[in-house]
């Protein structure tokens, strides 16, 4: 498990959920729009939690579900967050990736 990755390293975030439907794409859209804004451009892939990759370097998932993404990608940042919108994990992420400084994991 990471405990940060610098934000330039950052080209791609991992939205994890448990089934792929119904919130979470709510989540995924709002993270999308919130990236955009920022003028970022960062990919965000939508996957169940148990089709998250090795590989993966930033995850975002449901507390529920952070440490079954921790193991599917044990060098990942996971950043979980307990509500679909609207939570500040979110723009803290957001905030990371702009300023350029780390993206931190978030329980």
């Amino acid at each position: 498990m990471a405990a940060s990755i610098p934000a330039a390293q950052v080209d791609t975030i991992i939205f994890a959920c448990e089934a792929g439907i119904g919130s979470s794409i709510m989540g995924v859209n709002s993270l999308k729009k919130k990236l955009k804004a920022a003028g970022l451009s960062v990919n965000v892939i939508h996957k169940p939690v148990r089709s998250v990759p090795t590989s993966a370097k930033v995850v975002v998932t449901h507390k529920g579900l952070a440490d079954f993404a921790r193991k599917q990608a044990p060098n990942a940042v996971v950043v979980a967050f307990a509500q679909f919108l609207n939570d500040p994990v979110f723009d803290r992420l957001v905030q990371a990736l702009k300023s350029g400084g780390d993206v931190v994991e978030a329980r």
